[in-house]
């Protein structure tokens, strides 16, 4: 493994243990930020389009292409379904955002979310052997204001080329109304990852963390900060599983959500959140310090930190608090000052801390196994499944309270969730081409080895050069002038 490879891996070692605790993290992300940006235009983006047939002389685009091709289309005419079989659809999602909702940093303009969606479609093919196209689409009106009818009807137009679709980085409220319509109006499924993504993911950490706390779901008293699409889809996943409403309390950025938020009401745009309003914190409890005091679990998913969750809230919490704060790119308290504040187990979205509550070990598995058997949707059901295929997982190999959910780098986990996803699909009556649990393993297993093996041998015969150390070392100097 080359330095520059090896120093990366190692990424604490790059700084002096002189720097306290909050300036090394700080240094940490103005570094990630700051290489990231020389990376990308080093490569000039991340993905490529690479054929996955063979060319054995010239008269084979005759056969790719015209005459031949001609009977792939009107076998297609005749039988849609062939298409899956014959083109790359059955294993290909597009990855489709207006860019409104970009990580932390809110909309910005369609193709600013461009990377964004390209990180998505590297992560599916390295970690789930799964093609995916980024599509950036403006979905402006023509009062400047971004209308979701528009996403809906692009989506509905495009569906035909694809397996499956990706939403991803869509604001508020109209995130919402975009999955709905679209999980009713598609023939394949729609997934929306902010929400459901992260919804999963939380769920399996919480199911450990809880399992390591000695406690249950339907005990504890839990915390939501921030309303969005992933919050909210926490709460109703962690209510399908059993945690109780009168147990949950939500706070958006105007207070705590509870019956009396007219302002919500009067929105038929934020549906979601006035369901919330009406099945959770019916005791209208309204400052976060009530509704920290005695807590078991916190779940934030709001303004990025270090100084969003107070240490005080954490010290108020019930013994053995969970503390979840995956702001991107900065936390909402950072872990080292969590656990001084008493919490008893720390995640964040991140990879260079422990605990990294992050979707990347959700949808390429999950989406893996609903293309597998041809889903028609993605039910509720399927990503609770898919949130236990992951605890389980973890719980095999072994968990700690710094080690709660599987990691990127354990392969088998995608091929597993996606076996999981796939039985839960046929069991629901959801498959279009019903395949036993050994089957969608063997096959993912398969491809996300080929995957691999694709990406090592393109670095291996240098189509893909590895970047100089001193795009490293710069990004390392320059932040640690920063702090």
């Amino acid at each position: 493994m080359k330095s520059s490879t090896l120093s990366l891996e190692k990424i604490d070692s790059l700084f002096p243990d002189a720097l306290s605790k909050d300036k090394k993290a700080q240094a940490k992300t103005l570094f990630l930020k700051r290489l990231s940006v020389a990376a990308h235009r080093y490569y000039g983006g991340k993905i490529q389009m690479v054929p996955k047939c063979g060319i054995y002389g010239f008269n084979w685009f005759n056969v790719w292409y015209t005459p031949g091709v001609s009977k792939i289309s009107t076998s297609i005419r005749d039988d849609n379904d062939i298409s899956f079989e014959t083109t790359c659809r059955g294993n290909t999602v597009a990855v489709i955002s207006d860019s409104t909702r970009v990580l932390g940093d809110g909309d910005c303009t369609p193709s600013g979310g461009l990377g964004v969606m390209e990180g998505k479609a590297l992560i599916m093919k390295y970690l789930g052997g799964v093609d995916a196209v980024p599509l950036c689409v403006d979905s402006k009106g023509p009062d400047g204001k971004n209308d979701p009818q528009k996403i809906i009807e692009f989506v509905k137009m495009c569906q035909h080329s694809f397996g499956a679709v990706n939403l991803e980085d869509i604001s508020q409220p109209n995130c919402f109304r975009v999955l709905d319509d679209l999980r009713d109006a598609c023939d394949i499924p729609v997934w929306h990852d902010d929400a459901q993504g992260t919804a999963c993911v939380t769920l399996a950490g919480i199911i450990n963390a809880l399992i390591l706390a000695g406690k249950k779901i339907p005990d504890v008293k839990i915390v939501l900060l921030g309303a969005g699409a992933a919050n909210t889809t926490i709460a109703r996943l962690l209510m399908l599983d059993g945690a109780k409403g009168e147990n949950i309390i939500l706070f958006d950025t105007k207070g705590a959500l509870h019956s009396g938020r007219k302002d919500i009401a009067s929105d038929p745009a934020n549906y979601r959140k006035w369901e919330l309003c009406q099945s959770t914190n019916p005791k209208n409890v309204l400052t976060h310090e009530e509704a920290f005091n005695g807590a078991d679990v916190l779940v934030a998913l709001s303004t990025p930190g270090p100084d969003t969750v107070k240490p005080e809230w954490i010290r108020a919490m019930a013994p053995k608090s969970i503390v979840f704060v995956c702001a991107n790119p900065v936390p909402e308290i950072w872990p080292h000052a969590a656990k001084e504040a008493g919490a008893f187990i720390v995640a964040t979205g991140r990879g260079d801390f422990p605990n990294q509550v992050n979707n990347s070990i959700c949808f390429p598995g999950l989406l893996k196994g609903a293309l597998a058997v041809r889903a028609k949707k993605i039910s509720d059901t399927m990503a609770i499944r898919c949130a236990y295929s992951l605890a389980n997982f973890a719980q095999a190999r072994g968990i700690n309270p710094d080690n709660i959910v599987p990691r990127m780098d354990e392969s088998d986990v995608f091929a597993v969730e996606a076996a999981d996803v796939a039985e839960q699909a046929v069991k629901e009556g959801l498959a279009r081409i019903p395949k036993t649990r050994d089957e969608v393993y063997a096959w993912a297993k398969k491809d996300i080895e080929n995957s691999r093996k694709l990406f090592d041998s393109m670095i291996k015969e240098g189509f893909i050069a590895e970047p100089p150390e001193s795009m490293i070392l710069e990004a390392r100097d320059w932040a640690l002038t920063q702090v």
